[in-house]
């Protein structure tokens, strides 16, 4: 696997070094060795399947607070996803900066999502499947989020408003900054 950090600290895109034979493609999307060698959390304590039914649908943005801050590990096994990623970390550089990926089969790639940023994504196929691994157990007492379109970040999303998106994810407050 290759890491290459997103302008985000502690963020990454990982490109996998798949192996094709007449068989089909073999990749890892997880190796403790090579987490280890770029310095990414790779406590793995809850794994996830998110399986949405039709395009535009918005998940997120979701995080969790201290002491449940969790680093997540996202693939896009089907469909297609665009995925944004923002810094809530304060005394980071790039504190509120957000920054945006795409992951789908055809470029196979993951995203490493730091500690202290909060992450959405929304789908742009129908039955998008996304496959991610957390280091921490859900815990909804220390769940916040921000609102897609917050007008603090000024989001740069592919459409204007997602189709599909729960009451709880279009309904939190304007962010307020530490």
């Amino acid at each position: 696997m290759i890491f290459k950090e997103l302008s985000i600290k502690g963020a990454y895109k990982i490109i996998p070094e798949p192996y094709t034979d007449e068989r089909g493609v073999f990749r890892r999307s997880f190796c403790e060795e090579e987490f280890n060698q770029s310095g990414l959390t790779n406590n793995i304590s809850q794994s996830n399947i998110s399986e949405n039914f039709h395009k535009y649908t918005l998940r997120g943005f979701h995080y969790q607070t201290t002491p449940f801050s969790e680093a997540k590990t996202m693939t896009c096994v089907s469909g297609s996803i665009y995925d944004i990623i923002v810094d809530l970390r304060p005394e980071s550089k790039t504190y509120l900066k957000w920054e945006s990926i795409d992951l789908n089969p055809k470029n196979r790639n993951s995203l490493h999502i730091p500690k202290g940023c909060a992450n959405a994504f929304l789908t742009i196929k129908n039955n998008t499947v996304v496959v991610y691994f957390s280091s921490t157990h859900y815990n909804p007492n220390f769940e916040k989020g921000i609102r897609y379109n917050d007008p603090l970040f000024n989001f740069n999303w592919p459409v204007n408003e997602p189709q599909h998106i729960t009451e709880k994810d279009n309904s939190w407050p304007d962010f307020i900054p530490e």
